[in-house]
């Protein structure tokens, strides 16, 4: 290899990556063969021996800590690598080494856990989500190592990496309480998310929050017949139908009371930067969504509305007679599971306090109404744009990229929140998947070329996030 000193260390870092692209690719195949399906009971024995795949590679690649940490479910791996500098920043690598299940099988056109190459394309379950991208910060660190002539990283290094996200990450918050102390870092580095597309790097700089519930209106004891009892007596569903309605103004705005308060709006230059990327919504409305036109809170983009703004959704309503036929009754109950997406700086429980507050103005003239809650729900979170991490990310995707780093968010919601609040530090995206690697779907896959651009980002991150200091 050229001398690193003389050499420019963009094209020195892309001629390693290239080199030992075939070490990578050899240790995904062995990764994803293993079928850690964390959802279901009958793969637990897989998921914990994924664990252990994990923690022998990373104690391999020179991990002089490895540890697999127990939850009250499934295992994470846990690794450190102290810098040789005491005054490096510390810095937490997440990720997940459980996929999710393969239903419909008979959809995949190559076995889901017997990683298939086509192209430029490696097919399996995990490829991208998560194994690939976990993966590629070895390559990265191995060529960070060389490159810089160093021992050890630029930074502390400590990496966390899940069993159970695909299920909801029910332990997660608890592991990382319990380690806090271990944990502690200047900034949390998340490789789970995607650029924009393939000609358009960018970096995700926040994900919403989440919230749900099932709201419950209860009327008469027994159904009644219409003819009889119908126009004298409260019907639940059509109760049901104008609380569901009244969640929206005519301006799209959800009319919970203070469902707006905390939240941060959008700047100027954040809206600026999101009007950059090509995004063609007719295209979207027609091949994406899969449907005939857009709507929502009026005064933002479709960009904005589904990455920097809340929601209120009905996700489905049931009651009464739904069945072949005709059953003229004024139903007993009436049901309804709604969501709210959150953005920051709002809180879960403040929304559900809010939200119960709303249904409890239909608990009247004889109707019972409640609402229960699926758990606490999901934190937003937030990075600031002048953040010193995420310019450092930014320059280092640069590097790797040889273009333009732009700035998205993600409508979904994660474990990051957790991260950001236990930790109290800030959560920087790297990730390198595409909006079309069918995630979740049948047929995952990675692009290979851009599995080592995130070889070729994460070798020039460490280096960065050194240079920015603590």
């Amino acid at each position: 290899m050229s001398d690193p000193v003389k050499a420019d260390p963009v094209s020195v870092v892309a001629s390693y990556v290239q080199e030992h692209a075939g070490e990578l690719y050899a240790d995904l195949d062995a990764w994803l063969r293993i079928p850690s399906i964390s959802a279901a009971p009958e793969h637990e024995p897989d998921v914990r021996r994924s664990a252990q795949w994990l923690a022998d590679r990373l104690g391999a690649a020179g991990f002089p800590t490895v540890e697999i940490w127990e939850t009250d479910g499934l295992p994470a791996v846990f690794a450190e690598w102290p810098s040789e500098d005491p005054d490096a920043p510390v810095v937490v690598l997440y990720g997940h080494h459980d996929v999710q299940p393969v239903d419909p099988v008979e959809l995949w056109k190559t076995p889901p856990f017997e990683p298939t190459i086509v192209g430029d394309e490696l097919f399996a379950r995990g490829a991208i989500d998560d194994k690939g991208q976990v993966l590629f910060h070895l390559l990265g660190l191995q060529a960070h190592l060389a490159v810089t002539g160093r021992t050890s990283p630029a930074v502390t290094l400590k990496v966390v990496v899940e069993g159970e996200e695909e299920s909801g990450s029910p332990h997660f918050r608890q592991l990382l309480e319990d380690h806090r102390d271990r944990l502690r870092c200047d900034v949390v580095i998340v490789s789970d998310t995607s650029v924009f597309d393939r000609d358009t790097p960018s970096i995700c700089t926040g994900m919403r929050g989440l919230t749900d519930c099932q709201i419950d209106l209860h009327g008469p004891d027994v159904d009644l017949h219409s003819g009889s009892f119908g126009g004298a007596v409260p019907n639940p569903l059509a109760v049901m139908a104008a609380l569901l309605a009244g969640l929206h103004d005519g301006q799209g705005r959800v009319t919970v009371r203070g469902f707006y308060d905390r939240v941060v709006t959008l700047s100027d230059r954040e809206r600026e930067l999101f009007a950059k990327l090509p995004f063609d919504e007719q295209a979207w409305v027609e091949k994406t969504a899969l449907s005939r036109g857009t709507r929502g809170e009026a005064g933002y983009t479709t960009l904005e509305r589904i990455w920097a703004r809340p929601t209120a959704e009905v996700n489905g309503m049931w009651g009464g007679y739904t069945g072949p036929g005709h059953k003229t009754i004024v139903p007993t109950d009436a049901h309804a599971k709604v969501s709210f997406r959150l953005v920051a700086d709002q809180d879960p429980l403040e929304v559900q306090a809010a939200v119960q507050e709303y249904v409890a103005q239909y608990d009247r003239d004889g109707i019972t109404a409640s609402v229960t809650f699926s758990g606490p729900g999901v934190r937003p979170c937030l990075t600031p744009l002048d953040a010193p991490a995420l310019q450092a990310a930014t320059r280092a995707m640069e590097a790797a990229f040889g273009k333009e780093i732009l700035y998205t968010r993600e409508g979904g919601s994660g474990p990051e929140a957790d991260l950001a609040d236990v930790l109290a530090a800030p959560v920087i995206f790297v990730g390198i998947g595409l909006p079309d690697d069918r995630i979740h779907a049948p047929n995952e896959r990675v692009v290979l070329p851009q599995l080592l651009l995130g070889a070729r980002a994460a070798a020039h991150l460490w280096q960065e996030l050194a240079t920015a200091g603590r």
